[in-house]
């Protein structure tokens, strides 16, 4: 008895250590497989790219924001932006009024078309020795560029009306199209603007207008207004109910003779041209006053004109809400989702009150009246700070892993 209880013991003992063996090699690879799917999420392994589409000596639009679309020379075929993808030569780009788009070319310069703006990639190319062609047409709208160094065979020209620039390294310009004439403005480095085959240098801090057939002027860059109040962030309280009155204030910027100053007031940081309420271009004051604003959310901006004739490019947009006092209310959030779209471009996508406003990285949407919100973001980061509020004042925040749409913390 005592040799087949051995026997029995023994042969336990084998299962035992088999299953135990099977049992942990089963962990293992069970654990790098889940480790290496999480690496190639995070890493984009999995995002289809447009590589082996990406014709020769393409431009990238790297980042984009509202309404981008992109009519293929090729097919003539318009596409809206929706991910990151590529320019090539012959291509429109075409903002709306809520539409913006940074575009990389060959050479590493950064072009940021801003709404309302049509530009033609002309071309985008290489050449034998490290040089680079870049030319690029603005036919309507603002275009704003900058370079870094770059070597002396690289040609980046931006074409307007009759005038084509070549735009120097180390520089920040911004051009402007319309049916009244076309506007160069350095702020960094330096251009050469050829016009029926004379050319002018214009350097930095200088602005020159263009206008039938020639560089009708050239003087030093006018800033924009300095915005005083109501600051940006600020609160301004309708304590009657009936709507609050806000004044409007601002200072000179530089000591350039100034004729009047142009001020926009709106609902929405595009300015579209259906969210303004105030469109005033001939204030010679330096301040003005709205009443009867109802609760909400308002942005403004000004331009300063001088007396020879330049606009001053638009001031940075502040920000300022209108709130009714009442008794505070939590704001609840719920359902929440991240969608990658390409590369730091992400959609975030919720539930919470009607009409709250949502605001994260710069970008803001008003929650439908379901109480739904998709708000567009552009972010490095692996997680983004979402703020919450009504028009009673109550606030809300959360920080968003970009990573699964988790709610990290709220504030």
């Amino acid at each position: 008895m005592e040799q087949k209880y051995k026997k029995i013991y023994v042969e336990w003992w084998k299962i035992r250590r088999s299953t135990i063996t099977g049992l942990v090699v089963f962990i293992a690879v069970a654990c790098a497989v889940v480790f290496g799917g999480w690496w190639a999420i995070k890493n984009n392994w999995f995002v289809a790219t447009q590589q082996a589409d990406l014709p020769k000596n393409a431009a990238k639009i790297i980042s984009f924001e509202g309404d981008v679309r992109i009519t293929r020379a090729a097919t003539r075929e318009t596409i809206i932006v929706t991910k990151e993808t590529y320019v090539a030569a012959g291509d429109t780009i075409q903002t709306q009024a809520d539409g913006r788009a940074i575009v990389q070319m060959i050479d590493q310069s950064v072009y940021s078309v801003r709404p309302n703006s049509t530009v033609v990639i002309r071309d985008n190319s290489s050449f034998f020795g490290g040089g680079n062609n870049v030319r690029v047409s603005l036919d309507d709208g603002q275009l704003n560029v900058r370079t870094e160094q770059q070597p002396e065979d690289t040609k980046n020209i931006v074409e307007m009306r009759d005038s084509q620039t070549q735009i120097g390294s180390d520089t920040d310009a911004s051009f402007n199209a319309d049916n009244r004439g076309a506007e160069i403005r350095v702020s960094r480095g330096g251009v050469e603007t050829t016009v029926g085959g004379s050319k002018t240098a214009i350097g930095a801090n200088e602005y020159a207008a263009v206008d039938q057939g020639k560089v009708a002027s050239k003087e030093q860059l006018l800033p924009p207004p300095k915005l005083d109040g109501p600051g940006n962030m600020a609160q301004v309280v309708d304590a009657s109910g009936t709507g609050a009155s806000v004044s409007f204030s601002w200072s000179d910027e530089g000591s350039t003779p100034l004729s009047g100053y142009y001020l926009q007031v709106a609902r929405s940081s595009y300015f579209a041209a259906d969210s303004i309420l105030v469109d005033r271009s001939e204030l010679t004051t330096r301040e003005f006053r709205l009443g009867g604003l109802s609760p909400g959310t308002y942005y403004w901006r000004l331009k300063s004109n001088s007396r020879s004739g330049q606009t001053s490019d638009w001031s940075e947009p502040w920000k300022f809400s209108v709130i009714r006092r009442e008794a505070s209310r939590p704001i609840e959030t719920s359902g929440w989702q991240v969608e990658k779209v390409g590369g730091n471009v992400y959609i975030i996508s919720g539930r919470t009150q009607s009409g709250v406003l949502v605001k994260s990285q710069e970008n803001q949407v008003f929650a439908a009246a379901d109480g739904s919100f998709r708000l567009q973001i552009s972010t490095p980061l692996s997680e983004t700070a979402v703020e919450f509020s009504d028009d009673a004042g109550n606030r809300a925040g959360v920080i968003l892993s970009m990573r699964n749409g988790k709610v990290l913390r709220k504030y």
